[in-house]
């Protein structure tokens, strides 16, 4: 696929690799800056569309606003020998991406994984069959150091499984329900996810009570007379322990505060005052 651009400042050597901050491979300073992540994001917008067109796709799953909003990587192949065109062509591209995926195994248990992915796979039209495909796609596995079992492949193409099949052997296919597809020895010795302990709620420092608090559990007080009649006495109830402060004080006739004694038992006043009947049958 040719450009009306120079690839080799935008592209750099034969791969470039391409994550969602969409950096150029080289810059010849900050006047060419722009220009050259322009270019960028119009080589993945078209490599996106003929993908699409090539698998029949209504809309690419491929673009430069795609990249930024996902944490993907894209393996882009550059012719950077030049033949058939002096500002060179590119191959193809590779788009992998790790994705956290529920999937089933042959007993059709459910597993809860986050391989990498391949997510979108393009070799141009007339450079197919020439070995480009598979360089590519060794150049993945060996940058994210990952064995072609353990991916797991986003709606494949029937060119695509048996690509797979012929390089890497990958023949016994387990389908998804996501519309994910893995193979034969994913699951074989990968290790279970670690179990994280639930959190520890903080320890508190448990304050001891201050006397103030102290002396006002051990206090108990009492109702106010004539509510603090002992039950020995005719018509009394009995002493409540809830209201004792209000036993040992009492309001006088000069409207003074006089204290009662500790036990209950009301004080003979000083000086009594004839009743109105007494006047009268005197």
């Amino acid at each position: 696929m040719e450009f009306p651009f120079d690839l080799a400042p935008v592209l750099g050597d034969r791969f470039c690799v391409v994550d969602q901050h969409l950096r150029p491979a080289g810059r010849r300073g900050p006047t060419h800056r722009g220009d050259l992540e322009q270019q960028l994001r119009t080589v993945i917008d078209e490599l996106g569309k003929a993908s699409a067109k090539a698998q029949g796709l209504p809309a690419p799953v491929t673009s430069a606003a795609r990249m930024e909003a996902n944490r993907h990587v894209l393996y882009i192949l550059r012719d950077a020998d030049g033949r058939g065109t002096p500002k060179g062509a590119v191959i193809g591209f590779l788009k992998v991406g790790y994705k956290k995926l529920f999937l089933l195994d042959r007993n059709g248990a459910h597993n809860e994984a986050e391989p990498l992915c391949v997510l979108d796979f393009y070799i141009h039209d007339s450079l197919q069959r020439h070995g480009y495909g598979r360089e590519l796609f060794q150049h993945m596995l060996q940058s994210e150091r990952v064995d072609p079992w353990r991916l797991a492949v986003d709606r494949p193409s029937e060119k695509l499984l048996a690509f797979l099949r012929k390089h890497y052997g990958l023949t016994d296919a387990i389908p998804q329900v996501n519309n994910f597809v893995i193979f034969e020895g994913f699951f074989s010795n990968r290790p279970a996810p670690p179990r994280r302990p639930p959190p520890k709620r903080p320890e508190e420092e448990i304050k001891p009570y201050s006397l103030s608090e102290r002396d006002f559990l051990r206090e108990e007080a009492e109702p106010p007379w004539p509510f603090n009649l002992t039950s020995g006495r005719a018509g009394g109830s009995p002493v409540r322990g809830s209201l004792r402060p209000f036993l040992l004080r009492r309001e006088g006739p000069d409207g003074h505060t006089e204290p009662r004694p500790p036990d209950g038992r009301t004080a003979a006043p000083q000086h009594r005052r004839a009743s109105s009947l007494g006047r009268a049958g005197r």
